[in-house]
Formats: C-alpha cells, sequence, structure tokens
C-alpha cells in the first residue's frame, strides 16, 4: 500500500469479520490502505455458533495475501474486559482508531415468527445481546480513542433500512428490538461525535446472498438465480422468489470503503442508507456488475396484486 492509497494510515477495527459482510468490509478496507483489526469469536479450535469453518484467522490470511495489513484478534464482543483490552491494545499500537464498524448480528438465536410470550427467554437475550449489547459494549470503549483525530466514522450494520423497519414488523419482537436498536445507535452516536468531526451512519446490506444463505437454501453461486426464478408465486418454495434480488456482500463492502474514504463523508452523519444508495451515490456495482435494490423490490413484491414485480426492474 502506498500513501496515495485513499485510506492510508488509517486504523479500522471490523467486529464479526469472520464471514459474510464482515469479511468483505475487512477486505475492503484493507485493500484501500487501512490496517485493519479483524476481531469475532471464532477460532479453528472453538467455532462459532452458526457451525461453521470460517475464522477471524482466515480472513486476515486473505488480506495479507491480497497485500493489506491485518490483525485477527479472538474477541467476544459481549465481553467488556475482552473489549477494553482489545481498545487498549489498538490505542498502544497506534495512538488513534479511525474506523470503527460494528458488524455483529446474532442471527443464530432467531427463532422466526415466534410471540413473545412463547419464546425461548435465555435464546432472546442471546439475541439481543449479541445483536446489539455487542454494538453498545464496543462504541462505549472505542469511542474516546476515536475521537482522539477528527474525522472518525463509526458504522453501524444492521438489517434494514430506516423507513423499511419503521413501517415493517420484523417477525419477532426479539428481532425487531434488536435490529432497529442498532440504527438508532447509529442516530445517537452521531449526535454526539459531531462535535468532534466524526461520523456515524446505518449501513444495511438487501438480502445478502451470504456463504451461510447459500448453504441454508441448497443452492450456491451458480445456481441460485435460476432456483429463485423457477420459484416464482411459491411462497412455501426455498428460495423463495425474492432471493432473486439478493447480493453478495461485496456491495455493501465496497459502499462502507467509498464512505470511509469520502472526505465528505459527515453528510451521511446520523443517516440510515442501503448497499443499493451507497452504491448509487459512489458508482459502484455488484460482483457481476448489477446494482440490486433490494428493499424496494421486496416491498413492491409485498404489494404485488397479480403479476409480481420483475427483477430487472430493480437490478
Amino acid at each position: 500500500m502506498t500513501e496515495t492509497t485513499p485510506l492510508h494510515g488509517r486504523i479500522a477495527l471490523v467486529t464479526g469479520a469472520t464471514r459474510g459482510a464482515g469479511r468483505a468490509i475487512a477486505r475492503e478496507l484493507a485493500a484501500g490502505g487501512a490496517e485493519v483489526y479483524c476481531t469475532g469469536r471464532s477460532t479453528t479450535a472453538a467455532p462459532s455458533d452458526y457451525g461453521r469453518p470460517e475464522t477471524v484467522a482466515e480472513t486476515a490470511e486473505l488480506i495479507r495475501a491480497d497485500g493489506g495489513t491485518a490483525h485477527a484478534v479472538t474477541v467476544d464482543h459481549r465481553d467488556r474486559a475482552q473489549v477494553r483490552t482489545l481498545i487498549e491494545r489498538i490505542d498502544a499500537a497506534h495512538g488513534h482508531l479511525d474506523v470503527l464498524v460494528n458488524d455483529i448480528g446474532g442471527e443464530a438465536y432467531v427463532e422466526f415468527d415466534t410471540p413473545l410470550w412463547e419464546y425461548d427467554w435465555d435464546e432472546g437475550m442471546r439475541l439481543f445481546e449479541t445483536g446489539f449489547l455487542t454494538h453498545l459494549l464496543t462504541s462505549h470503549a472505542a469511542l474516546g480513542l476515536l475521537v482522539r483525530h477528527r474525522g472518525g466514522l463509526v458504522v453501524e450494520v444492521t438489517d434494514g433500512t430506516r423507513a423499511y423497519n419503521a413501517a415493517h414488523f420484523r417477525s419477532t419482537v426479539f428481532l425487531d428490538v434488536t435490529k432497529t436498536a442498532v440504527d438508532r445507535l447509529a442516530y445517537a452516536q452521531g449526535h454526539e461525535l459531531a462535535p468532534y468531526g466524526g461520523t456515524a451512519v446505518s449501513v444495511t446490506p438487501g438480502w445478502l446472498r451470504s456463504e451461510m444463505m447459500l448453504e441454508h437454501f441448497g443452492v450456491t453461486e451458480e445456481t441460485w438465480r435460476a432456483a429463485a426464478e423457477a420459484n416464482r408465486g411459491r411462497e412455501d418454495a426455498l428460495p423463495p422468489y425474492a432471493f432473486a434480488i439478493s447480493e453478495t456482500p461485496a456491495l455493501l463492502a465496497r459502499g462502507v470503503r467509498a464512505l470511509a474514504s469520502d472526505p465528505d463523508r459527515h453528510r451521511w452523519n446520523t443517516q440510515s442508507v442501503s448497499s443499493f444508495e451507497l452504491g448509487r451515490h459512489y458508482g459502484l456495482t455488484d460482483a457481476d456488475g448489477s446494482l440490486p435494490d433490494s428493499w424496494s423490490f421486496i416491498e413492491a413484491l409485498e404489494s404485488a396484486q397479480g403479476a409480481e414485480p420483475e427483477v430487472d426492474d430493480h437490478r
């Protein structure tokens, strides 16, 4: 990396960098020149609750293979002591933190369409603690370091735009509250960071075609589109037709990199923005060259009477 690289000299922390959007964001920030701390709980000795093989060490290795600089740190972001130790390590090594990406979701604990009074309390709280409190704990520990220099950026990754979530119930109380709380955290942090020249933004991918989602639906990167199209009109199908508008983690990652590289990024402060909106603003596309607008497509699908909307009208 050279001094002409937009993020050269920046220190970034990406939580939940084990897989999916977190891994993609970490790789993109490193490709832009940032030195990236990749954190998560998954190791080869202690696999994640998702039962998947990816680790943060693997993410850091991918970054180094691409010529970037990365540090893999095993951290349970529900543990305040572990988070404080992480921030102290970054402070001791660099004396500043420029970009914080909170991307821990807690989806392993979702019980879809289960009413609150029937929801397993421990599982519900694990979802809330993993999907929201990890963000709050990390920001609480990190923002004092981030505001040491003006221009710091906090990216809160959630599920759903502010407008979409305001008008839609997200299946269960625990999931609904968790994801809307993450967005509100970005809004609140933006107000507190503004006097220090900082920016906080809530970002959401569309229907994310992550490693987990492909495996869940029993499709591959080569077969997912045909499988979704074949199930048009079938509510019981896996994957459902809406999966045809899905996107890879690359689109959101490219948007976050562009946001971090933008000297005028403060224009986004306190806002909720989708991967599509970032892509449209910064002239970006997904890995296949398209720009899917998942949230408008899903709303069109929900309101369709008769003929379902065409994917190409939203990509």
